[in-house]
């Protein structure tokens, strides 16, 4: 052998038995974490009619890339039953063929989910389906079968790689039955995060994991954690579980719809990390786990933006057949609209196109009363073929619709509620009179050139069956004045009256039943007179199909007073919010 090879050869025995040591020394796992895809499952919008920068499929590019280099666990957080149509089709519409969204995940290898609120909504048949269709194991500690005490799902699992054990415990945000009507849920109980955490974390010690994650359907905010962090009542406990249950590595949560990338020490001095991949597929939450030889472990975070990463086209070819039946589904004329109808005008007095929604919901029921939001912060719907599609614009979620028996105190008190998240007392026409985000100095805070409203828009609850005015001079819980009903005849406050509400609402959510009517979750049960059994965009889309041409028209029933403050404020903040003057 010549010097040079001798030299050659050593030097390569040494790099392979370094190599060697590294690997015997160091093991290395990449976790990943979906969350809150509301049926992104392919880079189109079926509701808007455009193609999207992010979903799935662009997930599945990155996921194969990265499963070619590295060992992965891939996991999902929940709320995927409800959004686009793609769901809702194979929710209800096709219940005979797979649903696309176990053969999606299927097809990208998940190793665990969580369950969703959003997937409790859309009932047993369908996710006790899926639980049976995936491939994998949904978790869900704190949602506990009524009959055995048990998880109704599973509460944890445990996977094996590249040398790596990991223990993942799942649970959900336990105020789905403030949302939900408990149809939904039948047979379904939900517990505390942090005493569920508390119960199973020494089971999960004695499977001797080298690493122990959570997954949580459940938003991490510091800044408004709960000071009884055990509380029921607690929507986004994730917070809570990583400060004051010892033993997690990392948490990925849900919910919120906000990216986090944060680490917190807990109360024992221990370091968790904190991942939230944020909604609709547009980032996957990524946890780097490297264990040395000593069992010290190296726990980096990143947020992977998928804008970056072109839809997989093996993904696209795999289910072009479902999505040419989507598309057909969508694109199906159902009747003609004389007029445009937006959001827009709702936030400021009485429009088309939440009253089309009130008017549906009257017809339904024959209630004397209706109370409806803006489900949607800036939709529209223009003059023409209507589709299927523009029903999933004008109402969003899988509402179901209520009637249920109200006093005239509790309405006024439900407006009163509902008006108080919606508008500020104002002093003076200059004041704003939506409540904004605003900085220190009182002016908006604008982001890409626009303002934002403080609280959801969804909870803008509007009536119709009575004429009413909001007086935004007086202070809060004393601006609505009832003149009387529809029909002329005189509004009375000790009077019973049945009215029209969605199930979202007349479960508790929002609070208007019950933070302003005072109505206790007990008094919900038994206010509740009867129920539709299926969704409410089912009945609108229904009627319209019936009609076959609709002119929509606002009852003009309400407004907000003084009436020059209102012109100048909707002028001035229709700009704010939308970035052009009003239609």
């Amino acid at each position: 052998m010549t010097k040079s090879k001798f030299i050659f050869r050593t030097l390569l025995l040494s790099l392979l038995a370094l190599v060697s040591c590294v690997s015997e020394e160091e093991r290395r796992i990449t976790i990943l974490e979906t969350t809150d895809m509301h049926g992104v499952i392919f880079p189109y919008d079926f509701i808007e009619d455009e193609s999207l920068d992010a979903s799935l499929s662009n997930a599945s590019t990155y996921i194969s890339d990265l499963r070619s280099k590295d060992s992965i666990i891939l996991l999902d957080n929940g709320d995927n039953l409800q959004g686009q149509p793609a769901v809702y089709y194979y929710n209800f519409i096709d219940t005979a063929s797979n649903h696309i969204l176990a053969e999606a995940m299927n097809y990208l290898n998940y190793d665990a989910g969580t369950t969703g609120n959003h997937d409790f909504e859309a009932g047993h048949d369908v996710y006790d389906r899926l639980k049976k269709e995936y491939d994998f194991p949904l978790l869900s500690a704190n949602a506990v079968d009524k009959s055995t005490g048990e998880p109704y799902f599973n509460a944890y699992t445990i996977i094996e790689r590249n040398g790596i054990k990991v223990a993942i415990l799942g649970m959900v945000t336990p105020l789905v039955p403030t949302w939900l009507p408990e149809e939904l849920y039948s047979g379904i109980e939900f517990r505390s995060m942090v005493e569920t955490a508390q119960k199973w974390m020494p089971v999960i010690k004695k499977e001797e994991p080298d690493i122990i994650i959570g997954l949580f359907h459940s938003g991490f905010n510091k800044e408004e954690f709960d000071e009884n962090p055990a509380s029921y009542r607690s929507e986004d406990g994730s917070t809570a579980v990583a400060l004051n249950v010892p033993g997690f590595d990392v948490i990925f949560n849900g919910h919120d719809h906000r990216l986090a990338n944060e680490k917190l020490v807990n109360i024992y001095g221990d370091t968790v990390l904190m991942l939230n991949a944020g909604s609709k597929v547009t980032n996957i939450a990524q946890a780097e786990i490297v264990i040395d030889k000593s069992g010290k472990k190296r726990i980096i975070g990143n947020l992977i933006d998928l804008d970056n990463y072109k839809p997989d086209k093996e993904f696209q070819v795999k289910f072009e057949n479902q999505f040419k039946i989507l598309t057909e589904y969508v694109d199906r004329e159902i009747g003609v609209s004389k007029s445009t109808l937006t959001s827009r005008e709702a936030y400021f007095g009485p429009s088309p196109f939440v009253d089309m929604i009130h008017k549906v919901q009257l017809d339904i029921t024959g209630t004397q009363i209706s109370f409806s939001a803006p489900l949607s912060f800036d939709v529209k719907i223009s003059a023409g073929p209507i589709r299927v599609g523009d029903m999933f614009k004008l109402y969003k979620y899988e509402n179901m619709l209520y009637v249920m028996e109200l006093t005239g105190s509790e309405i006024r008190k439900y407006l009163e509620y509902s008006y108080s998240g919606w508008l500020n007392t104002m002093k003076s026409s200059n004041d704003l009179m939506l409540k904004l985000k605003v900085a220190k100095d009182g002016k908006p805070v604008l982001k890409n050139g626009k303002a934002w409203l403080i609280n959801q828009p969804y909870n803008f609850d509007s009536a119709v069956g009575i004429e009413y005015v909001v007086d935004v001079t007086k202070p809060e819980g004393e601006r609505v004045t009832i003149l009387k009903l529809a029909d002329g005849s005189v509004f009375k406050e000790d009077e019973k009256y049945k009215v029209a509400i969605n199930s979202y609402r007349g479960s508790g959510g929002g609070g208007h039943l019950t933070e302003g009517a005072g109505l206790t979750p007990e008094d919900l049960n038994f206010r509740l007179i009867n129920s539709t059994d299926k969704d409410l965009r089912y009945y609108i889309l229904k009627y319209i199909e019936q009609k076959k041409v609709i002119s929509a028209e606002s009852y003009n029933n309400w407004k907000i007073v003084p009436e020059k403050w209102h012109d100048t404020a909707k002028k001035r903040e229709y700009k704010l919010l939308f970035g052009r003057e009003e239609l």
